[in-house]
């Protein structure tokens, strides 16, 4: 089995409740210590429901600064060096959909990288045809506010 494989299997694709942002942190941090590089993180959910605090857990797993951490709104790519990977965080949100948000963000680019992680907020704005070469997770994070958060993990 390959390493990414492993990794694979070791994180279970399925659905998720965090009650706060201290657990959606934790799940975030969880899921980043399996990643090896190379991966894709497509984040989808609506304002406040979490994709940048989701995003601090995976950063704090690859020895990046939380607190670093903030959402790329209006810089569109915030980029953090871990301790052995590269973490990019993307957010689409201000961006018309389809293949123009990633050129305006050079995601293409970014996609040579095989020792960074490339995590987008609002990944939905690619549209379903932008190619995206594996491992790609898609996680969905339901709720905002006070209320408790759905977070569904899928491979693929």
């Amino acid at each position: 089995m390959s390493t990414k494989a492993a990794n694979e299997a070791a994180w279970q694709a399925g659905e998720y409740t965090c009650c706060d942002a201290a657990e959606t942190f934790a799940l975030g941090k969880s899921f980043g210590e399996h990643l090896t590089g190379g991966e894709i993180i497509l984040l989808d959910g609506s304002l406040g429901a979490g994709k940048t605090v989701f995003t601090k857990g995976v950063a704090s797993a690859l020895s990046v600064d939380p607190n670093e951490v903030t959402s790329p709104s209006f810089t569109l790519v915030n980029r953090h060096t871990g301790q052995h990977l590269t973490l990019y965080h993307i957010d689409l949100y201000r961006l018309p959909e389809g293949a123009t948000a990633a050129h305006a963000v050079d995601l293409d680019e970014l996609l040579t990288e095989t020792q960074a992680i490339i995590v987008i907020e609002w990944a939905e704005r690619l549209g379903a045809r932008y190619p995206l070469p594996p491992p790609v997770y898609r996680i969905s994070i339901n709720g905002d506010g006070d209320e408790l958060r759905r977070i569904i993990l899928r491979c693929g």
